[in-house]
């Protein structure tokens, strides 16, 4: 090895050992000081990327807890509310419940109205009050959507007890029920006002349908539990066409229209019908010889089946008309002649025999009806069986055995599409993660009177009444169910982010935390070789000297 002044190569090689060596333990001590293993983007490009943004998706999920909490709080006060209006619905329901005693006046009734009046503001303040952070919660619409009002009053009154007291009537006096096939009501046929009020279609035989088709033009006035004004109510309209829906399909109507028709007036009587044509001039026995002619009218046939009732009765026939169409249901199709025959044990051969009956005798038997009293002449009643008064109103009562729900036991039953359950909703988006798509969006209906459909609520018809508490109670118990769903979504998602947070905080500190154990043998390593590079340095520095010693 030479020895020369003019270049120290292991001077400078020294040096750059030193150098390598302190920035290695200034690095070392700097991550063991921080706590991280990344200081800056160069100690690891990759890694930095990927730990900042873990670091924005940590940031993000714990602003979203602060915003999952805050729903909850406001799901709460929701919650607590729709628990508010429920307990108010349940104190209505009691008042509808006994509305319903008979025993109570109508100034009872006028006290029960007066304190439902009172809970239903108190349910509109609620619905319309509850909020949070200064902003409602629920809609504040008042309607029930695009709903027909009177349309629903109609299909109101079939549910309460209309469909369901015809039904009972027609099994009770004429041992007749459906077969189980759909009833469909039709509200959007008319022939304008007092012209056909309500009629029956669809043809005989188990499984057809049926359509009752009723005329809004007459019913459109359902101000009292029987519809319309007296003495000829809706309900006594509508157990006149469900005696046809039900012999549709149980006799299969091979039966002559004074007889079909005639029937369908005997369930609910037609005294007020026959006292109207007398007094317009008709004569009874013009009346009797319309039918016997092979005519039609209803007060005739109203007559003519009234007579055959008594008549039947008088041959042993047990229930009178019961009897005949319970043979009439035995042996569909069977005309009226057969049955005639088969029930009277040959008293009558046939319809003709009736006929020539009625023909000598119509006329007397009109003349002996009572038509003055309050009694209909409804089959069961007073006048035709010797039982109970009937009137106008209360011949056809006010419900039967069937429920809002399922009104007829013997058919299925399927109402129209009248508008409505489209009310306003308050929509609210909740920020439930750290990323954009993290969304819950969260929906509240109207809770208030008006949209509950109880701002007409009439505690004088208790029937109806509590169909409507019902349905309203029943948007309340399923808004309860989505506020409860909505509240446990919210726990669902803080759990979600607490577990991701946690796993996401293990995986940026694998990345970028200091393995204190490794750093703390290479900062050793590092002093150890900074001190003897140091060291060595010298050494190399002193070699120069070694010129001057030759020089000597």
């Amino acid at each position: 090895m030479s020895l020369s002044i003019n270049n120290q190569s292991l001077s400078l090689n020294a040096q750059r050992k030193l150098a390598e060596h302190t920035n290695e333990v200034t690095r070392l001590v700097a991550r063991l000081s921080s706590g991280t293993g990344i200081a800056s983007a160069a100690d690891d490009p990759a890694g930095q990327a990927i730990t900042g943004r873990m670091r924005s998706q940590l940031t993000g999920m714990r602003q979203a807890m602060r915003s999952i909490n805050d729903t909850t709080s406001m799901l709460q006060v929701a919650d607590s509310a729709l628990s508010n209006i429920s307990d108010s619905l349940q104190r209505l329901r009691e008042l509808a419940v006994a509305s319903g005693n008979g025993s109570y006046t109508d100034s009872d009734r006028d006290t029960l109205q007066a304190e439902a009046d009172q809970i239903l503001s108190q349910i509109t303040q609620v619905g319309n009050g509850a909020s949070f952070n200064d902003q409602a919660i629920f809609s504040p619409a008042s309607e029930s959507g695009s709903e027909d009002k009177k349309k629903r009053a109609v299909l109101d009154s079939l549910k309460a007890g209309w469909l369901s007291a015809a039904e009972d009537m027609v099994q009770q006096y004429y041992g007749l029920q459906g077969d189980g096939s759909t009833l469909k009501i039709n509200l959007d046929t008319t022939d304008g006002k007092s012209g056909v009020l309500a009629s029956v279609t669809g043809a005989s035989g188990l499984g057809n349908d049926v359509t009752l088709n009723i005329d809004m033009a007459d019913f459109s006035d359902i101000s009292t539990p029987d519809g319309g004004t007296g003495p000829m109510y809706d309900d006594r309209v509508i157990a006149h066409e469900m005696v046809h829906a039900i012999m549709l399909h149980s006799t299969g109507m091979n039966l002559p229209q004074w007889f079909i028709e005639g029937t369908a007036e005997l369930i609910h009587g037609a005294d007020e019908r026959l006292a109207g044509a007398l007094a317009g001039g008709q004569t009874a026995q013009g009346i009797v010889d319309t039918i016997t002619g092979g005519g039609f009218s209803y007060e005739g046939g109203y007559v003519a089946s009234r007579y055959l009732h008594e008549r039947l009765k008088s041959m042993g026939v047990d229930g009178g008309m019961k009897g005949l169409m319970t043979y009439l249901n035995g042996h569909q199709g069977t005309d009226l002649d057969t049955a005639l025959k088969a029930v009277t044990g040959g008293q009558y051969q046939g319809t003709g025999d009736f006929m020539t009956d009625f023909a000598a005798n119509g006329a007397g038997f009109i003349g002996g009806m009572n038509l003055a009293n309050a009694d209909t002449g409804a089959i069961g009643g007073l006048d035709a069986d010797g039982g109970p008064t009937r009137d106008a109103r209360g011949v056809v009562p006010e419900s039967g055995f069937g429920t809002a729900a399922r009104p007829l036991r013997n058919f299925k039953v399927e109402y129209p599409d009248i508008g409505g359950g489209s009310t306003g909703r308050h929509r609210v988006q909740i920020q439930v993660g750290a990323s954009a798509g993290d969304l819950v969006d969260m929906e509240f209906a109207a809770v208030n009177a008006s949209a509950l459909g109880l701002a007409d609520l009439d505690m004088r018809n208790p029937a109806v009444a509590l169909l409507h508490i019902d349905d309203a109670l029943a948007s309340v118990n399923e808004q309860r169910v989505q506020v409860g769903a909505y509240s446990n979504r919210m726990d669902a998602a803080a759990s979600n982010n607490q577990t991701m947070s946690m796993n996401l905080e293990a995986a940026k500190s694998r990345i970028e935390d200091v393995d204190y154990a490794g750093a703390a043998v290479r900062l050793t390593r590092a002093q150890i070789l900074q001190q003897a590079a140091s060291a060595m340095l010298s050494q190399a520095n002193g070699e120069p000297r070694a010129v001057l010693a030759l020089l000597r």
